[in-house]
């Protein structure tokens, strides 16, 4: 009786509840960046929005597509749920069904044509509190798509995989911190069913991992700021 008279009185907020969280399942979700895998695009501390409309509607909860609404394009950056795991990851398009991909010494190297590099700098990147290591950034041309990337000659890395041939229906992804990250060349390439949406804007942004370890400085520059 308390029960039923509680969702009575309350059936208003109930349904906001479920509005919301069906919105944040089917139209558009916000989601924290918690690593340094897509530096220097987007830092940890990022919160990103996600048009989960952009490539298809699915049904909430679910992988289940209802009706394909747009296709995936290289270069777009992309919320995706692992398919060795499930963990939810964000990465960049490199690689279209059909396309060819490899890498020589961190060159990407698309249906057999090197990706140009420009603007090369370097400086040093903290991996860790207290660990700094040196650190290459640069403009990468996905495509007519240019946008920054970043190497870390003194880790131990992946730079190197034989081509290989994107599945029809799966997409390659990479991490534009090429040398720290956990994508296709770890996980394999992706079904489209498992991409979540297309990111497109950070929308607020903190420094929260300073060398003294956890801060809360908002890095207000960053704010609605759009994602390339």
């Amino acid at each position: 009786m308390n029960l039923r008279r509680t969702l009575r009185d309350n059936r208003g907020f109930i349904l906001f509840l479920l509005s919301f969280a069906l919105f944040r399942t089917a139209v558009a979700d916000w989601n924290p960046i918690p690593s340094g895998s897509m530096r220097p695009t987007l830092l940890e501390g990022d919160v990103v929005l996600v048009n989960r409309l952009a490539y298809d509607l699915k049904l909430p909860l679910t992988d289940v597509v209802l009706l394909p609404l747009g296709e995936p394009q290289r270069g777009d950056v992309v919320t995706l749920s692992s398919p060795a795991g499930g963990t939810r990851l964000i990465k960049r398009i490199v690689g279209l069904p059909g396309d060819r991909v490899e890498m020589r010494d961190d060159v990407l190297i698309l249906n057999g044509t090197p990706l140009s590099y420009s603007g090369n700098q370097s400086h040093g990147e903290a991996v860790a509190p207290g660990w700094v290591v040196d650190a290459v950034r640069a403009t990468e041309d996905l495509d007519g798509r240019p946008h920054a990337v970043q190497f870390l000659p003194a880790l131990s890395a992946r730079r190197n995989f034989a081509e290989l041939t994107v599945p029809a229906g799966q997409y390659f992804l990479l991490g534009d911190n090429r040398d720290n990250s956990e994508d296709s060349r770890f996980i394999g390439t992706v079904p489209r069913e498992k991409l979540i949406g297309r990111a497109h804007h950070v929308i607020v942004a903190a420094d929260w991992l300073g060398e003294d370890g956890w801060r809360m400085a908002p890095r207000f520059e960053r704010w609605v700021s759009a994602i390339r």
